[in-house]
């Protein structure tokens, strides 16, 4: 590996742990329920270019709140069909739903999101939905502001040292 994809590999590192951290740290802050997904949105989205962190985002963002959305929505109505039946009608009705709106980058995320909702939080769906659409707002808010700290070391400037 090169000395430039070793620079950019650990910034890259550094910038997806500390994004992670702050927002954990900020979850819990804020007392939200479920930092974990404030820190798998933090990860998921952290890049080295801002733009490219911004572009992940969306995506995810959308994909949470329509799987939320679709979750919650479909709760009631699949509650008796819970089983592998009404979870893989909702996953589908999910990524078909982010077809149409033509978010296909979404469609993996927002069946994956509907399922949770299905499975974990039958109880009380809407709550858990905004819950989740808080933390993945958070986490994506903190992956963005991580990335436009400036880099220690730009790929070419590695080359020279």
């Amino acid at each position: 590996m090169t000395r430039p994809a070793l620079i950019a590999g650990l910034q890259l590192a550094v910038r997806s742990a500390v994004a992670a951290a702050v927002s954990v740290a900020a979850a819990r802050l804020l007392g939200l329920p479920f930092p974990i997904y404030a820190m798998i949105a933090a990860v998921i989205v952290t890049d080295l270019s801002p733009a490219q962190t911004r572009s992940l985002a969306i995506p995810r963002l959308a994909g949470t709140v329509i799987g939320a959305t679709l979750g919650a929505a479909l709760s009631p109505l699949l509650r008796s069909l819970l089983g592998t039946i009404g979870l893989g009608v909702a996953i589908a009705v999910a990524i078909f739903a982010s077809s149409l709106l033509r978010l296909p980058a979404a469609a993996k995320l927002a069946g994956y999101v509907c399922g949770i909702v299905l499975l974990e939080h039958t109880a009380s769906p809407w709550t858990y939905a905004g819950y989740r659409l808080i933390e993945t707002a958070l986490g994506i808010l903190i992956a963005v502001l991580v990335s436009l700290v400036p880099k220690v070391l730009t790929p070419s400037e590695a080359q020279c040292r």
